[in-house]
């Protein structure tokens, strides 16, 4: 298992973490391989990590850092040190550009070992990774459709001119490269990312869908409180301060906030009386505040993949609110577990929050019609699946 953080962090690291230990605990045995850093919660028996980079730091132009940010020979040299000693039958690479760098998809290739990917964003057709314009805050789709150094002439990464540039170096050597042709297979979580990937010949015949798993709920609905919930990162392209603004617009609707991330202080700071914030929430005490609420919210402004907050939302018998976008509408039956907004503007949410928060009888009815869902993808099932797509890929080596 790749990924440049090996703790818990965000949907990314969830969800390898959790298909590791779900592989671990059927017998098979996972090595996992990413950046060093003091809250990592796995590794592998050599102790082996990359140096710690961080992306978002203003020393970027330092030393050697813009080339480790685009190929890093640590991290090749390291991961083939690693596959002699573990002898993967297969590679399962997740988020890898910036930290890791596709140096290690050279490596594991030179080495012959099959790989796979879960495409957790747009990376593979957008340097900054949301295909979102940074100025207007809307989908942008420029380095899809033209050249990766829109990213460069637009400043689309951190609205860093310097980190722009890396990002579309990075980018164009990735394709004269072809980096990510050497991956065997490319999970997608969303019809909509495999559309959007199908669009550029390189990925075709290499795409799988495979929406990602949840853990269903277990016993008696809870008692529902009085309280709609957002839950998840706190950053604009979540539509953080859009949803604070039409908290202000409804202030009978009371709103609890969880979470963290670069919005956090906006939060603090701005929150209306209506907004309780309640910081960052995990385990038992995440899932209580999910199953108790009456609706959550999910407003996104980018192309959003697959969020694990919307399933998370129905598995505990939570109706979701959620803008029609990306692979969001996947994942909702309209009407029944949930309803979808399709202006994204703090008025529309307002209007939505309010039509949902005044009909009780609807809200229960899709509580249970949540409850009820059984195309929810398990674990069980999701690995299922995955532990055949890796027996495709390795010659049926995988047991």
């Amino acid at each position: 298992m790749v990924n440049k953080f090996l703790y818990p962090r965000g949907g990314a690291e969830t969800y390898m973490l959790e298909i590791g230990a779900y592989l671990q605990s059927q017998g098979h045995q996972v090595s996992y391989f990413g950046m060093r850093d003091e809250r990592n919660t796995v590794g592998n028996s050599l102790g082996l990590e990359t140096a710690a980079m961080d992306f978002r730091s203003r020393g970027l132009g330092r030393i050697l850092y813009p080339l480790r940010v685009i190929y890093s020979l640590e991290a090749r040299r390291k991961i083939q040190r690693l596959i002699r000693e573990f002898s993967p039958d297969v590679i399962h690479l997740n988020n890898i550009y910036y930290h890791l760098t596709p140096s290690i998809i050279d490596g594991a290739a030179e080495l012959g070992v099959p790989m796979v990917e879960t495409v957790h964003d747009f990376h593979l057709v957008c340097p900054n990774h949301m295909m979102l314009d940074l100025e207007d805050m809307t989908p942008c789709r420029r380095c899809l459709d033209g050249s990766v150094w829109s990213c460069a002439g637009r400043r689309c990464i951190h609205s860093s001119r310097a980190k722009s540039v890396l990002g579309s170096l990075e980018a164009a050597l990735c394709r004269r490269r072809r980096s990510y042709e050497q991956v065997s297979r490319l999970i997608c979580p969303s019809r909509f990312m495999e559309e959007i990937l199908l669009e550029n010949p390189r990925f075709r015949g290499k795409t799988v869908m495979m929406h990602n798993f949840i853990r269903p709920e277990a016993g008696p609905p809870a008692e529902k409180g009085d309280y709609a919930l957002y839950f998840g990162r706190l950053s604009e392209e979540k539509g953080i301060d859009r949803l604070l603004a039409a908290c202000r617009l409804a202030p009978e609707i009371p709103v609890v906030v969880a979470g963290r991330g670069p919005l956090e202080e906006l939060v603090r700071r701005e929150a209306p009386a209506n907004v309780r914030y309640v910081g960052f929430q995990e385990g038992e005490a995440l899932r209580d505040l999910v199953r108790r609420a009456l609706f959550s919210v999910y407003l996104p402004i980018w192309y959003e993949n697959c969020p694990l907050s919307v399933l998370e939302s129905q598995a505990l018998g939570t109706p979701v609110l959620a803008n029609r976008i990306g692979g969001v509408p996947e994942l909702i039956e309209e009407g029944g577990t949930g309803a979808l907004l399709d202006q994204f503007t703090p008025e529309a949410y307002a209007a939505g929050m309010r039509a949902l928060y005044g009909d009780r009888a609807a809200l229960a009815r899709m509580a249970e019609r949540c409850r009820s869902r059984r195309d929810l993808t398990t674990i069980e099932d999701y690995c299922g699946g995955l532990l055949e797509l890796y027996r495709s890929v390795a010659g049926g080596k995988v047991t």
